[in-house]
């Protein structure tokens, strides 16, 4: 839509956070009377734009170089100008995120004529500066005067995250073309339906029809053309074709568009992090100094003096570490199998003797006293974060499968643009949290007891099935595929399952709704196995997560009384028994033991594992007791 159109260019809004999880690039948004589709980047501009300054946050942009690569420079939030609503004709309405009606294929709703925008029989007016969500097409050659015409509801995508228009001249006449003319008009009749779709596609010049059934399932796609590998976001084909099959979809299905992003927490440097740093400053005066040197370096070495806080052998480690790196040797960071490491540096951060000082994006606060006498044997540690900044950024998406959570490998991304990014969408909230730690002792001894269990080996199963059994056709080309890779370990879901039962006592106490809560769990990797933690904050772009209700909870009479509540309403569910006694038994392949929408499951905007990997009997009583972290209420 170019700027001397006869319409006005603005056809709707979303929220900014709508761009990073629910219609970001390359993703259609259902509008009142068409689809849109959001555009790459190489067509967004924050050209003219003050205040379109880039977000800081050096470590989440170091991940998503890793990531994407090294092209992306800087995190930019979305395109927009204040001014709107006061001068709906000025400056702000031409800034904005460029799209494009898609799809291009619509439907008279007098005549039911169906054709292409560029078949030159619609029309399209916007004329109303404060209502863009009146804009709307229009048939131009019916009867009726410029009745509406809205989209054919069906696009064609692929695993391999490519998307395209239903081809419903090659549908109607099964491949061939029309024995009548050589550009036939075509009718779609929408009956509707509670079974299915029972839409019929007619060519009135050859009297050829056909319904879009037989384009539905498995053998449906054997009626459908080959892919051809469009990436209508970018304007191009991928010049390497694709082999797979494409799938029917519905406009506004939940799968056509999945968003994968990174997200961090503004948080100082602190212990090996720190450390490294420093380390790598200085390296010109401590490359040549030997361990049993580091004591006379202290004294006459004036870079030494940067790492007072450390002890020699945790100096010696770094230094090895950076002359590993230097020497080409592989680098856990580099792992190309996994996301970036964005927990470590908060974890050592939350975990610390010693807090760091506060400053406006992360402060935290521990009670002199420490942790309350009634929940000795529950949390080793409770930390309040009165201020929080989290920073998200969107860095590919994918199509009818879901990118995991930990493995890259499984679901390709998609790119946001034709070549390499210079930038990529960000945004960035403030809150609060709690974090707590579960005492190391404790779970150590709860996994000896759990390990051999018949509970956790039937998790263990599961998870390898669902790992085979979740990604369309993908697996099948794996030939050295491990369904337990990355298998987050028993103390992950224990930790999981405890982070949830608080999230819902939090929201039944204090009226957050479960939705502006979000967890993160530290539980152990291959570097470090003792990791215990969990951090529950709020994380919602308004003044919800700021007002200190939740650091309150924090507080010792508050935090025995939550505890206790969410430990009690555990043991009990109104769906048991058949809540208490499911397990993932085969041929299930679902991820959760004792857990349901009753008593575990909270928000998926709130969960970071997407309410898998849950069980109560591993928190409480609830069969055996034995498989309990818990088992006396404290």
């Amino acid at each position: 839509m170019t700027e001397n159109a006869l319409f006005r260019r603005r056809v709707g809004s979303v929220r900014p956070s709508h761009l990073m999880f629910t219609s970001g690039v390359a993703s259609l948004v259902d509008l009142p009377n068409f689809s849109v589709l959001i555009k790459g980047l190489d067509d967004w501009s924050h050209r003219g734009l003050p205040e379109a300054l880039p977000i800081a946050e050096p470590r989440l942009l170091a991940a998503v170089q890793q990531s994407i690569g090294k092209s992306v420079q800087k995190l930019m939030p979305a395109p927009w100008m204040e001014g709107l609503d006061k001068d709906p004709n000025g400056p702000a309405s031409k800034v904005g995120v460029p799209v494009t009606p898609f799809p291009s294929w619509f439907r008279c709703t007098a005549c039911n004529e169906l054709g292409a925008l560029d078949s030159g029989i619609f029309g399209f007016e916007n004329s109303k500066a404060r209502k863009p969500h009146e804009a709307r097409f229009f048939h131009d050659k019916c009867r009726k005067k410029k009745p509406l015409a809205v989209a054919a509801r069906f696009v064609l995508s692929c695993t391999g995250g490519h998307l395209d228009e239903f081809p419903y001249v090659h549908f109607v006449h099964r491949g061939a073309a029309c024995p009548a003319v050589s550009h036939p008009r075509l009718q779609m009749d929408d009956r509707g339906g509670n079974l299915g779709a029972n839409v019929e596609i007619k060519c009135v010049n050859c009297r050829e029809r056909r319904n879009i059934s037989d384009a539905q399932g498995k053998r449906g796609e054997e009626n459908l053309p080959r892919c051809r590998a469009r990436h209508p976001h970018l304007g191009v084909f991928d010049p390497q074709g694709c082999d797979r099959a494409p799938k029917l979809l519905v406009v506004g299905a939940s799968n056509q568009w999945f968003a994968k992003t990174l997200a961090a927490l503004h948080v100082p440097e602190s212990g090996a992090s720190a450390l490294d740093t420093k380390v790598e400053k200085e390296w010109a005066a401590i490359e040549g100094l030997a361990p049993s040197m580091y004591a006379y370096a202290r004294e006459y070495v004036p870079p030494f003096k940067e790492l007072d806080q450390w002890s020699d052998d945790e100096i010696a480690d770094a230094v090895a570490r950076r002359r590993a790196k230097l020497e080409g040797a592989p680098d856990a960071k580099d792992d190309t199998s996994r996301y970036p490491d964005l927990r470590t540096p908060e974890w050592e951060v939350f975990s610390a003797d010693r807090l760091p000082d506060p400053n406006p994006d992360f402060t935290l606060r521990r009670d002199l006293d420490g942790v309350p006498d009634e929940l000795a044997g529950v949390y080793a540690d409770v930390v309040q974060a009165e201020r929080l900044r989290e920073v998200r950024a969107l860095i590919g998406f994918t199509r009818l499968d879901a990118p995991d959570p930990e493995d890259p490998t499984l679901v390709e991304l998609v790119r946001l643009a034709r070549s390499g990014p210079a930038w990529v969408p960000a945004s960035e909230v403030r809150g609060e949290g709690i974090f707590l730690k579960v005492p190391e002792d404790l779970l150590q001894k709860w996994e000896a007891r759990v390990e051999k269990s018949r509970a956790l080996e039937l998790h263990r199963e599961a998870y390898g099935r669902h790992r085979r059994n979740r990604y369309s056709d993908r697996i099948a080309a794996m030939s050295d595929f491990d369904e337990m890779a990355l298998w987050p370990g028993a103390r992950f879901i224990v930790l999981h399952t405890l982070s949830h039962l608080l999230i819902r006592t939090i929201s039944l106490e204090c009226g957050y709704s479960s939705a502006s809560l979000s967890e993160r769990i530290y539980s152990g990797t291959d570097d470090d196995p003792h990791r215990s933690g969990i951090l529950i904050y709020t994380a919602v772009p308004d003044a919800e997560g700021t007002l200190g209700g939740l650091v309150s909870l924090a507080e010792p009479e508050q935090l025995v009384r939550l505890t206790r509540r969410a430990l009690a309403d555990a043991r009990h569910c109104s769906s048991d028994p058949l809540c208490a006694e499911r397990l993932p038994q085969y041929p299930a392949d679902f991820l959760h033991g004792a857990a349901c929408h009753v008593c575990l499951f909270v928000s998926e905007t709130t969960c970071e594992r997407g309410n898998r990997f849950l069980d109560r009997r591993f928190v409480v009583p609830v069969g055996d007791g034995d498989l309990a972290l818990y088992p006396e209420l404290p």
